[in-house]
């Protein structure tokens, strides 16, 4: 016989249901509901939301209760999907799937999380497929670890290379914490996590078109299997292509998307996710606007991006000398076991691989300076293109944690990490015949005299992580008390290899390893049912980007931070409430400096010392409204001479760059469940743009306005709607941050008393004109 025990469950309608569940089916899975395995999911770990979530007794008795999802939504949903109610340890920003299926299908990542208190964003484009920057209290996006189903993927510059937003099922940034398992090397600024789609139990699909500004067209369609027979297994499939002409400048810009889910259930509650992607780019690169050219712009319409004609013997600045061509693959698989009542096992193998180019002109060729590959000498006057050549740059990993639950009180985890990053990137040199050139074109593949391929570099560059972690999660009071407490060591091998330098150049190869301990402690505690304070601390620490190693001089050393938090939240059914008070302490601080032609270099600028705020506060909905305020103070210093030329400049003690000190948004949706809208507004403050803060750029307004309708279904419609996307509503012509920090623009004086040479200053985002976007959609 089996011993029954009686569960009381509690329906979405309000009514009570008396559930008899077998021992046996708690052994199965009831023994990880309840643990929060990753600590900014409201849902616990072990079992996925379905569209109807069953509950199954096994064996003999089988008893179903079934939810209603938009309820469930709702009560963990503020501000029309612009804010979340989150019960992490840490401060935790999050846009859900509401938000997201109001915006247009072109936004990037970018785009979505321009309201959360603690992000700057830049956008380069209309069309969403330039990716952008991010400053995040007072570090970037390089600083910050983007994450796709819990796995390293493309970085900010490149994220909508990712997913495509109708497959997006929400996103979130912790900016001031990472979790333990997380596979990230640059976790100073936080993680950004972006989590796909969960398949469908029931067949379908979903199809959308867009027409826009800039000639802007994009068609998306996904095809949903539903359940498989009694397999458990369920996948989609989607496609989307993207063309736009570039908004400023000649030039067009085309994507061309696939994506790829599949979720496999077990009755123990075991699962397997697959994600894959592939994306295609061939996209400008952009020029970014010196303040010279910004302002002449802003004032006389004259345009600063590539031209759309090519003279005689070339032009450098020719839309089709600067083209960035790019293939990617991700794929991601999360395997999550249930071996026994007390004992899980979680596994994640991923990859990543990107090809391509960024490409631009380098002027014309002297007589006799290259030949091409039949032999013949190329005659002076030819047009030169160079480009950032990825040959190619696999990122292979795989993460494995085993939790136990040691007690009623205790669940105790242990895991590693392994991860391999290589990038072979060359620089070679190709003549360009009316600007159609490819670096891998034969035809147009350039030799120097000794008949070796014209490469201004060779490099191969990447790391090899190996990293273990352990952490306990405790919890007392009736669950009030949580108190997570892990350690996390990492030992990185990277290097830089010039191919082209022999063995007795200098700098033909720059290597070092590392180990870096990172201690971690969070204690959370609930007031009464809405009231909830916490706070963390822990130490975060970034390498150098490996493909940014070749264009420096030397190896970087780490940086490393001491973050705090100290939080609290308050929610009720009418309102939610999070307030956030952070500290970081930076040494060796990573800057990213610009170099030209989408290439970036890395290099230590000293120390820095962060302090401030986050304030979230969103209602739920009151007669179909639903408002979102957010505002953040930040107050970040540079606390050491940043050394430069056998001397220093003069930093200590000035406004580190690219931190603005105070940022605001406000939301507005509407819903009605046929008319839905959202309105929102971002200001940020003025910002220093250069290490010696002699440059500065003013503070800005953007703002954004989507409306749309959802009809009755109709035939095999089950939702089609319209819905108007409005960017830059009055047409502000303003800088949205700047690409990468320069040193100085105006000339001043070193340390040890000698001329600092004027620089050239900044280069920024400029915020594009007005764009409007009209999208039809459906489910069928």
């Amino acid at each position: 016989m089996f011993s029954l025990k009686h569960r009381l469950f509690v329906s979405a309608s309000g009514i009570l249901v008396l559930a008899a569940l077998h021992d046996t089916a708690r052994s199965a899975g009831a023994a990880t509901a309840g643990r929060v395995q990753t600590p900014d999911r409201v849902v616990a770990s072990g079992h996925k939301p379905h569209a109807k979530s069953a509950l199954q007794a096994q064996n003999k008795e089988n008893i179903d209760v079934t939810s209603n999802r938009q309820s469930v939504s709702l009560s963990v949903d503020g501000g029309g999907g612009m804010m979340r109610r989150e019960t992490a340890a840490y401060s935790v920003q999050t846009v859900t799937k509401q938000f997201i299926d109001q915006k247009s299908p072109t936004s990037s990542v970018l785009d979505l999380v321009k309201t959360m208190p603690s992000l700057n964003v830049s956008s380069a484009d209309t069309s969403g497929m330039h990716g952008g920057g991010i400053e995040s209290r007072g570090l970037t996006d390089a600083d910050m670890a983007i994450l796709l189903d819990g796995v390293p993927a493309s970085s900010a510059g490149y994220i909508d290379q990712n997913v495509d937003s109708e497959n997006l099922e929400r996103i979130s940034v912790s900016p001031g914490a990472s979790a333990l398992e997380a596979p990230v090397t640059t976790s100073a600024g936080g993680v950004m996590r972006e989590e796909t789609l969960t398949p469908s139990h029931r067949m379908g699909g979903t199809m959308d078109f867009s027409y826009g500004t800039n000639n802007l067209s994009r068609e998306f369609l996904r095809l949903q299997s539903g359940d498989i027979g009694n397999t458990g297994v369920r996948f989609y499939v989607s496609g989307s292509h993207t063309h736009a002409r570039q908004w400023m400048g000649a030039g067009t810009n085309d994507r061309q998307h696939i994506d790829f889910g599949l979720q496999k259930d077990f009755q123990n509650a075991s699962s397997v996710k697959l994600y894959f992607s592939w994306n295609n780019n061939q996209i400008m690169v952009d020029n970014y606007a010196t303040e010279e050219q910004f302002k002449a712009y802003k004032h006389t319409g004259a345009g600063y991006n590539h031209s759309g004609y090519s003279t005689t013997g070339g032009n450098d600045n020719y839309w089709k000398n600067n083209i960035s061509h790019f293939n990617t693959v991700f794929l991601v698989m999360p395997v999550h076991v249930v071996l026994s009542r007390k004992l899980t096992l979680d596994v994640t193998p991923y990859f990543y691989d990107a090809l391509g180019w960024d490409s631009w002109g380098i002027g014309q060729s002297s007589a006799g300076q290259y030949s091409l590959g039949n032999g013949s000498a190329l005659p002076g006057g030819q047009q030169l293109v160079q480009a950032w050549n990825a040959y190619s740059q696999p990122d292979v990993g795989v993460t494995a944690k085993l939790g136990y639950d040691i007690d009623s009180h205790n669940h105790f985890s242990v895991g590693y990490w392994y991860a391999n990053n290589f990038s072979k990137i060359g620089f070679p040199i190709n003549v360009s015949y009316s600007g159609a050139t490819t670096p891998g074109n034969p035809h147009t593949a350039l030799y120097t005299a000794d008949g070796k391929r014209a490469l201004a570099g060779l490099t191969n560059t990447g790391y090899e992580i190996h990293s273990i972690f352990v952490q306990d999660e405790a919890r007392y009071l009736h669950n009030k008390l949580r108190i997570n407490a892990g350690f996390k060591f990492m030992m990185t091998n990277y290097w830089m290899k010039n191919l082209l330098a022999s063995s007795s150049t200098s700098n033909a190869h720059l290597g070092a390893n590392s180990t870096v301990p990172l201690p971690q402690l969070s204690i959370s505690y609930d007031i009464d049912d809405h009231s909830q304070v916490y706070v963390h601390g822990e130490g975060d620490f970034r390498q150098p980007d490996p493909s940014a190693i070749q264009a420096v001089t030397g190896m970087p050393k780490n940086q490393y931070s001491i973050k705090e938090e100290l939080g609290y939240r308050y929610h009720d059914k009418y309102v939610m409430l999070d307030l956030s008070l952070f500290n970081y302490n930076i040494t060796n601080r990573l800057m990213s400096t610009y170099l030209g032609g989408g290439v970036f270099g890395t290099a230590n600028a000293g120390n820095q010392t962060v302090r401030g705020f986050d304030l979230m506060v969103a209602a739920r909905p009151i007669h179909h409204f639903s408002p979102y305020a957010s505002f953040e103070y930040l107050h970040a210093t540079l606390d050491s001479n940043v050394p430069y030329g056998g001397s220093y400049l003069r930093t200590k003690g000035h406004e580190a760059p690219m931190a603005p000190k105070v940022m605001a948004n406000f939301g507005l949706s509407y819903d009605d469940t046929h008319f839905f809208g959202n309105f929102a507004l971002h200001y940020a403050s003025s910002q220093s743009v250069t290490l010696t803060g002699d440059q500065r750029m003013p503070g800005y307004v953007t703002d954004s306005l989507s409306v749309g309708y959802r009809f009755k279904p109709f035939s095999f419609l089950k939702s089609p709607t319209f819905k108007m996307n409005f960017q830059n509503l009055t047409g502000a012509v303003v800088r949205t941050g700047p690409v990468g920090i320069a040193t100085n623009a105006t000339q001043g004086q070193l340390l040890d008393g000698t001329t600092l040479a004027a620089g050239s200053g900044a280069q920024f985002y400029v915020l594009p004109r007005f764009s409007m976007t009209g999208t039809i959609s459906t489910d069928f």
